[in-house]
């Protein structure tokens, strides 16, 4: 606890980059006059950190946008747009899957990663954000797990390992299946709240209703640490089965192409892609295993958090 304290982002790091997003916004809709800026991902979902980068969805319509044209060609107006912001530091333009526009704010010093049309990270974002704050051991687990991983070299998917956001759901999904549940399913106990095909504005309003849950489990931090990594290290079968948080289950893996070949297969819970994908070469794998076998071993044995993450805390976590 004495580490997420010290680790999870502040409110006024929030604020910082906030202000950057209204300020961005209004000198976008100079060039698109109904176009909206979401910040989304780790900055607002409650998991984000003080290091923690922005990631910016601009909606230029309801619907899809051809992200290999349209999104290039609107990503690249505002880059040039940028260049002539005093406050915008190095905006570069990412021709990626998803192609975004990285820039650094000069005030604040945060670096900001902008899309378009990427909705599904506006949705999961507000999701995410309704787990961690439905009941309060959340987001201390997952800042250190997300901390454990970067730690150990597994959550960079540039480099073919964890993103983030799949360790958040691989989280999220061991809370949902322990035999006294940490947290419920949400999108199946408040569907309407998580409706797939509702419209972009009215998301981050939907989930404002839904009331803490009450967990029959009493497990401390530090006991749902240790399951968490005994969980993937000895217990789940990767090869077989696929996490989905919006069924609260570890699923058969499917048989077709996009996930019978790969070695991690963590669903999106809108979309329904593979968020794992990333993983791709056996030795990534099979290294991102061995960590977490170690790892659960270590603290098994030791009872400390500082055996699988060095850091000053001198308060035991079991």
């Amino acid at each position: 606890m004495d580490l997420f304290q010290a680790s999870q982002q502040q409110t006024d790091d929030l604020e910082k980059k906030e202000l950057c997003r209204t300020q961005l916004q209004r000198e976008i809709q100079r060039l698109f006059p109904y176009a909206r800026l979401f910040l989304a991902g780790s900055s607002l979902n409650g998991f984000g950190s003080r290091s923690s980068d922005a990631d910016l969805c601009l909606v230029v319509k309801e619907g899809n946008v051809n992200q290999r044209t349209d999104a290039v060609y609107i990503l690249s107006l505002i880059q040039k747009l940028l260049y002539k912001l005093s406050y915008i530091d190095r905006p570069q333009l990412i021709r990626a899957k998803v192609p975004i526009l990285k820039f650094r704010d000069k005030f604040s010093g945060v670096e900001f990663d902008l899309n378009v049309n990427n909705i599904v990270g506006i949705r999961n974002t507000f999701l995410l954000r309704s787990y961690a704050y439905t009941e309060c051991r959340v987001r201390p687990v997952v800042l250190i797990i997300k901390k454990w991983a970067q730690h150990h070299g597994i959550n960079d998917a540039s480099r073919g390992t964890l993103s983030s956001y799949t360790l958040v759901l691989m989280v999220l999904h061991y809370l949902q299946t322990l035999s006294e549940p940490v947290i419920p399913c949400l999108q199946k106990d408040y569907a309407e709240c998580f409706n797939p095909s509702m419209e972009i504005h009215l998301v981050p309003e939907g989930p404002k209703g839904i009331p803490p849950f009450k967990s029959k489990n009493q497990s401390t931090l530090g006991t749902l640490l240790l399951g968490f990594l005994k969980y993937f290290a000895t217990e789940f079968k990767w090869e077989q089965q696929m996490i989905s948080v919006r069924e609260a289950e570890a699923l058969p893996k499917p048989s077709c192409r996009e996930w019978k070949d790969k070695f991690i297969c963590v669903e999106e819970p809108f979309d329904r892609s593979n968020t794992a994908r990333a993983v791709h070469e056996r030795v990534q794998f099979d290294a991102i295993k061995a960590v977490f076998l170690k790892s659960w071993q270590l603290l098994q044995q030791k009872k400390d958090l500082n055996s699988i993450l060095p850091v000053k805390v001198t308060i035991q976590t079991c």
